[in-house]
């Protein structure tokens, strides 16, 4: 069921109320800083998150390739350290670090960028992604419609939020030419390339080898693979432990709850009041894992696009509030039924 209850609707207008919730949510922050003038040092902390994230990465990488850690435990757990990242590349692409040393941002996007195969050139989400804020939920809303936002729910859904290959195939597919679905195909992959590539290579390796090997050994054929083979599959296999595996993961619960938590098709236009709702039930937390709480506190950022993404965790209660008091919604799970349309209730 879907958590829509509001209080009493109040005179304000939806700019009215979107100004509202920015004063109240700048307001928290400035109070926070206050309180700890060590957040000040806003370049230094990103820098640390990012060492630490990847420091995280390498140790679990380590274990693993020592036989100290299971690939079951290893997979979730670099796969919520490559969250942290992801966070903070979202804050690079708002220029929250190091925008006076180009040379340092350059090389955390970079970095994060690396230990994020699955995603697409940072360089290139930054456009897509600020015209995203000024345009949210409108059809040139490239970003929100490359994880899925408005589709129909389904099977075809559920793949295309979990790979990225098969999505852009997917919606190459329904174009109503081929020259219109070839260009669908080199836009996607040219914007993987060359990170991407290598995680769809070691990606789709290690599902093809497995698939047929499994098949043909409960067939009671199996094959007879040669020792090269063999000897490749080890390395991929480890690839996909440490690396593509939990990003796949990551990948899934990320656009899982930001295609369905943001709203798409019917929005008006600039109006963020309409852009977003909270996604904060205690059942989301596996998704939430995985994704840094992202549904509970994305949509604060829409409002207030300067803040860190610790800071926006740090000020949710106080954030959460004001957006309830003036109408923002909470829990909205009939967006599934609605292909995420906003379809304001009446």
């Amino acid at each position: 069921m879907s958590d829509l209850r509001q209080n009493p609707p109040t005179s304000l207008t939806d700019a009215e109320k979107t100004a509202r919730i920015r004063a109240t949510v700048s307001a928290a922050g400035e109070a926070l800083r206050r309180r700890h003038p060590w957040l000040a040092h806003q370049d230094a902390i990103g820098m640390g998150i990012l060492l630490l994230s990847l420091a995280g990465m390498g140790a679990c990488a380590w274990l693993y390739a020592r036989g100290s850690l299971s690939a079951w435990l290893c997979v979730p757990l670099i796969a919520i350290f490559a969250s942290f990242i992801h966070e903070l590349e979202h804050d690079l692409i708002h220029f929250l670090y190091f925008r006076r040393r180009p040379w340092v941002h350059n090389l955390m996007l970079m970095l994060g960028w690396l230990a994020r195969p699955s995603t697409i050139n940072p360089w290139i989400r930054r456009h897509i992604h600020l015209h995203h804020h000024k345009h949210s939920g409108t059809a040139t809303d490239v970003e929100e419609r490359g994880i899925t936002n408005g589709e129909p729910w389904g099977v075809r859904r559920f793949f295309m939020i979990g790979d990225g290959l098969f999505a852009i195939l997917m919606r190459a597919l329904a174009k109503r030419d081929l020259r219109q679905g070839l260009r669908t195909v080199f836009l996607g992959l040219a914007a993987y390339f060359p990170v991407g590539w290598f995680h769809f290579v070691v990606w789709y390796g290690f599902l093809g080898f497995h698939l047929v090997d499994g098949a043909a050994s409960l067939a009671g054929s199996p094959v007879a693979w040669s020792t090269e083979t063999l000897t490749h599959m080890r390395v991929i296999d480890f690839l996909t432990v440490v690396l593509v595996g939990p990003n796949v993961l990551r990948s899934f619960c990320l656009h899982f709850v930001s295609s369905n938590m943001h709203y798409y098709g019917d929005v008006e236009d600039r109006n963020i009041m309409q852009q977003t709702q909270v996604w904060n039930r205690w059942w989301l937390l596996p998704f939430h894992i995985f994704c840094f709480n992202f549904g509970s506190t994305h949509a604060i950022h829409h409002f207030v696009v300067g803040e860190p993404f610790y800071i926006r965790q740090w000020t949710a209660p106080q954030a959460h509030a004001v957006m309830r008091e003036v109408g923002v919604r909470f829990n909205d799970f009939d967006t599934f039924s609605r292909a995420n349309r906003f379809l304001r209730p009446a």
